[in-house]
C-alpha cells in the first residue's frame, strides 16, 4: 500500500457511491419480477414440509437470514450448510421440504454436489443466481434471476450488490407469501414471544395483574385511617373500596390521599372512605391486552387500575410498575 490515505471527504464519496451501485442493481432486480418470481411463490406456498435454504460462503449468509425471515413471517424454513449436507445433513431434507438454492454463480461445487440426491428424492428446486445459463438455474424447477449491473466493490471481487440483491429477493418472497396466507400482526407476534411486539400482543392483564389477596379492598364502611393501612399493606398506590360481593363501589388512589390532607377539615381516623372515593374510577377487565392498560393509564394521567369481571366485581389490580417490569411500557 501506498500514498497517504483517503481522506475524510474520500470515505464519504466511497460510501455514497455504493448506495448509488446497489440501488441500481435493486432496480435491475426488482424490474425482474415476473412470472418466474410467481411461480417460485406458488411452489414455496405449497410446500407440505419446510423451506430449506442453502448456500455457500456470503451467499450461505443470505440464506441463512432468508431462512429465518421466512420461518417468522408464517413459512416454515431452515437453514443447511451445503458442506456440512454432503457429510450427513442431508438427513435434515425430506422428499416434502422444497430447496432454496442461492449461488451467485450458479457453479458452487457443494451445491451442484446434492442435486443429484435431492432430485432423487423428488425435492422442488427454486434456484437464485446471478447467471440464468448456469447449471443451478438450469436444473431448477424455477430459477430467479438475481444477476446485477456492477459491484459496489472497485474491484469488482467482493460481493456487494449481489448479496444485496439476493437479500432483497428473498425479502420480496418472504413478503409476498406472508400476504398469500393471510398472515397479522398476531400471528407475528406468537413466533415473537420475546420482542416487544410478542409482549404487546400475546400479553393479557391477567398476566401481570395482582390477584386474590394482594389486591387492596376495603368495605364501603372502612375509615381513611383503614383505608391507608390497606394502602400501606398493598402497595400498589391505591385500594379498592367494595360491597359484601366484593364489587367495585370505588377508589381511594395516592393523588385523593394528597388531595384530602390539604383538607384540615377532614379526621384520617374517622371519616368514611365511601365519602372520599372515586364513585366512578377507571377499570379494565382481566381478558384486555396489558397494553390496553397501558394506554388508559397514559391516556388519563393514572399510574393505577382495578381489574373487574362482568359483573363488577374486583378480581385484580395492577399500576404503572407492573407494566414496566412486563416491558409492555
Amino acid at each position: 500500500m501506498s500514498g497517504t490515505g483517503p481522506t475524510a471527504p474520500t470515505f464519504a464519496a466511497s460510501g455514497k457511491r455504493v448506495f448509488d451501485v446497489e440501488i441500481d442493481a435493486l432496480r435491475a432486480v426488482g424490474a425482474r419480477i415476473d412470472g418466474d418470481f410467481s411461480r417460485a411463490c406458488e411452489l414455496l406456498l405449497a410446500t407440505r414440509g419446510r423451506v430449506v435454504c442453502v448456500g455457500m460462503g456470503k451467499s450461505g449468509h443470505v440464506a441463512r437470514k432468508i431462512a429465518a425471515t421466512l420461518a417468522s413471517t408464517g413459512t416454515p424454513a431452515f437453514f443447511v450448510h451445503p458442506g456440512e449436507a454432503g457429510h450427513g445433513d442431508l438427513g435434515m431434507i425430506t422428499d416434502a421440504d422444497t430447496v432454496l438454492a442461492l449461488s451467485n454463480s450458479g457453479e458452487t461445487d457443494e451445491l451442484l454436489m446434492l442435486l443429484p440426491v435431492l432430485a432423487r428424492q423428488g425435492n422442488v428446486l427454486v434456484a437464485m443466481t446471478g447467471r440464468p445459463d448456469s447449471t443451478l438455474a438450469r436444473e431448477a424447477a424455477v430459477h430467479l434471476d438475481v444477476s446485477v449491473p456492477a459491484e459496489a466493490c472497485p474491484l469488482d471481487l467482493a460481493p456487494t450488490s449481489s448479496t444485496t440483491a439476493a437479500l432483497a429477493m428473498g425479502d420480496a418472497l418472504a413478503v409476498a407469501l406472508l400476504e398469500a396466507r393471510g398472515f397479522t400482526a398476531e400471528d407475528f407476534a406468537r413466533s415473537h414471544p420475546a420482542g416487544s411486539l410478542g409482549r404487546r400482543l400475546l400479553l393479557h392483564i391477567r398476566d401481570v395483574m395482582h390477584s386474590g389477596d394482594a389486591v387492596p379492598t376495603v368495605p364501603a364502611g372502612a375509615t381513611l385511617g383503614e383505608a391507608l393501612v390497606e394502602m400501606s399493606r398493598k402497595r400498589l398506590g391505591m385500594t379498592a373500596v367494595v360491597d359484601e360481593g366484593q364489587h367495585l363501589l370505588g377508589l381511594f388512589t395516592d393523588g385523593d390521599l394528597r388531595r384530602t390532607l390539604d383538607d384540615a377539615g377532614i379526621d384520617v381516623r374517622a371519616t368514611p372512605i365511601a365519602s372520599l372515593m372515586t364513585k366512578t374510577p377507571r377499570t379494565v377487565s382481566a381478558d384486555a391486552l396489558a397494553v390496553e392498560a397501558a394506554r388508559l393509564m397514559e391516556a388519563h394521567k393514572i399510574n393505577a387500575l382495578i381489574v373487574i369481571d362482568g359483573e363488577r366485581r374486583v378480581v385484580g389490580a395492577l399500576n404503572i410498575h407492573d407494566l414496566l417490569r412486563a416491558r409492555v411500557v
